[in-house]
């Protein structure tokens, strides 16, 4: 019996570094069961990737499709481009912990964020949880043609335990406050979170115009929330940075990696953070890699 499809004749890229290499490829049920020179005798269908790629799909890292899920299965666009695999609660914007009647609080913030409808995001999600363990389960029992794994975000804790008054400036939380959400981050790490997502961006703000929760927070309240993954051993951190072209930000590039990298240190656990460009700034992006690449040799990852 032949293989349920066969793609002939591409060259295959095979994601483990290896050079590229014509081939074909295999797949029978939900498994590739074959790669290199394949026999395509008996298959149930065949694909000819001549003068084309083959790759495993992408996993994009940096995805904000928590709302779109509710209603879109194959979340456009990004499973056009290759993408199978995405990650979710970016920039410290997730949809739980959530308490009873604080959904429209969450919606209206991603709204102002990633302009999202809030109605959108409201009636596409069911709403059915509170932690993070039940924002999981739920998003599991969604139809879904691409795997989807997430952070637990700082604004949504900070919310969650803190309020509203987090969203003001000076506001600092408080020893109990933090081991709150400390122990909030080590319930959804459980639960099966990638992380744990923050923003320091001053684009990020909500809709009556304050920043987002975390925005004016000291790195020593992210390592205190972020401790959890030392400890687990396992979970990678993320943040919108507050990069030297923003509002009133002054050039900070140096400073903003530079926590980074030492929360990184601190934790044992890899940082990821968007790349930036503006046309004002043409070398922006160099500073920041060359930055990264400095971290990295001093025990950042």
């Amino acid at each position: 019996m032949g293989h349920d499809l066969v793609i002939t004749g591409g060259t295959i890229v095979d994601g483990t570094g290896a050079p590229a290499a014509r081939g074909d490829l295999a797949i029978d049920g939900d498994r590739i069961s074959a790669v290199g020179d394949v026999d395509r005798t008996g298959a149930g269908r065949t694909i000819d990737a001549d003068g084309r790629i083959v790759t495993p799909g992408f996993v994009d890292l940096h995805s904000h499709l928590d709302a779109q899920i509710g209603w879109d299965p194959l979340m456009t666009s990004s499973c056009w481009h290759g993408v199978t695999s995405v990650v979710m609660g970016n920039c410290g914007m997730t949809f739980a912990p959530v308490r009873p009647g604080q959904a429209e609080l969450l919606a209206t913030a991603m709204e102002s964020v990633e302009d999202i409808p809030a109605s959108c995001i409201l009636d596409g999600l069911p709403w059915d949880w509170e932690d993070y363990g039940g924002y999981l389960d739920s998003i599991e029992r969604l139809p879904r043609g691409l795997n989807a794994g997430g952070y637990v975000g700082d604004v949504a804790l900070r919310l969650y335990v803190c309020g509203d008054a987090a969203c003001e400036p000076d506001f600092r939380p408080t020893d109990d406050q933090l081991a709150e959400m400390a122990g909030l981050v080590e319930q959804a790490l459980d639960a099966g979170a990638l992380g744990y997502s923050m923003s320091r961006s001053l684009f990020h703000r909500v809709p009556d115009g304050r920043n987002v929760p975390g925005t004016w927070s000291e790195p020593e309240e992210f390592a205190a929330i972020a401790a959890p993954l030392a400890r687990a051993g396992r979970g990678v951190l993320e943040s919108a940075p507050r990069y030297n072209f923003e509002r009133g930000s002054g050039d900070r590039v140096e400073e903003e990696v530079a926590w980074m990298a030492e929360l990184s240190r601190a934790t044992g656990r890899p940082f990821t953070f968007n790349l930036q460009q503006i046309r004002s700034l043409g070398d922006h992006y160099l500073r920041v890699l060359a930055l990264a690449e400095e971290a990295n040799r001093t025990g950042a990852q």
